[in-house]
């Protein structure tokens, strides 16, 4: 299984923030936003990832993240020209996606909890087990009309249909940024047609999987939080949520130096040479601490 962290976009919602910088890059509470999106990658065992950014932005993740083996995983970057819509990744990643199972995640999506609905959607992929070639998940909401609507087969996990943003939807479940493919995603994107609003659309992708009778959902249950840290609004609250959290337990979510070294992708030894080249404040001191802890569950 391989990652894809989509992490384009003007970011109009944010601006005058995004004026200069991705908001990728914005920080929610003490690290940088696409440090969640890539962490949950990590966390379900994916160390080969591709992150794809604008022109203006790539060298500035280059800058911050590099080759990834400072904290065990491989990076890879591609530029999107222009935001010319979700599925496009797959048709900028096919070299990268080859002949494996991906993950795309977008980079302004944040998941804190219980994460065995993703863990085990990925090792259901990995062992090719059941019909399902693609996957998305359902996150209970209460008015789900703002959202892309899955409504679903409980007793099988089979999806019954998918809707845009409706009047009235068919389930309270909306659809986050996260989803599952197998190969095959790369030749169906280059098979669509651009919607009216010009873009490649995932809702149209996934859609294919459903006619073909090939497409799943994994119910993210009530201990996680999912947030869409696109707005203001919404950036505040993800920050409060982590700042919480990391002050009532004095661990920190999304380290993505801790994951990689608790996840095997690095050894001590290699843990502490990164730590050597991280300068001195609060995140160095961290792992500093955890170094020589027992393990935590991540």
């Amino acid at each position: 299984m391989k990652g894809i962290i989509l992490a384009g976009g003007s970011g109009t919602r944010l601006y005058p923030m995004t004026q200069i910088i991705s908001k990728q890059l914005l920080p929610i509470y003490d690290k940088p936003m696409i440090f969640y999106p890539l962490s949950l990658l990590m966390l379900a065992g994916i160390n080969e990832i591709l992150i794809i950014s604008t022109e203006r932005d790539t060298p500035y993740i280059i800058n911050l993240l590099g080759d990834g083996s400072d904290f065990g995983v491989k990076l890879q970057y591609k530029v999107q020209a222009n935001p010319n819509g979700l599925a496009e990744a797959f048709i900028l990643g096919a070299d990268f996606i080859g002949k494996d199972d991906v993950t795309l995640i977008l980079g302004d999506n944040l998941f804190y909890g219980d994460i065995s609905f993703f863990k085990d959607a990925v090792v259901a992929h990995k062992s090719r087990s059941g019909s399902f070639k693609a996957r998305v998940f359902g996150y209970y909401v209460e008015d789900a009309r703002r959202y892309g609507v899955v409504e679903f087969d409980r007793a099988t996990g089979k999806v019954i249909s998918i809707e845009e943003k409706p009047q009235e939807p068919k389930s309270n479940y909306a659809i986050p940024g996260l989803y599952v493919f197998d190969s095959r995603c790369v030749e169906r994107a280059k098979k669509q047609k651009p919607s009216k609003r010009g873009e490649l659309e995932i809702t149209d992708l996934i859609q294919t999987y459903l006619d073909d009778d090939e497409l799943g959902v994994g119910i993210i249950g009530r201990g996680v939080n999912w947030l869409d840290t696109g707005t203001p609004d919404s950036l505040l609250e993800a920050a409060q949520m982590i700042a919480t959290t990391q002050k009532r337990q004095g661990l920190m979510v999304g380290c993505i130096h801790e994951v990689g070294f608790r996840k095997g992708f690095i050894d001590k030894t290699k843990f502490l040479e990164a730590i050597e080249r991280i300068p001195k404040g609060p995140y160095k001191a961290y792992m500093e601490r955890i170094v020589n802890e027992d393990e935590v569950e991540i």
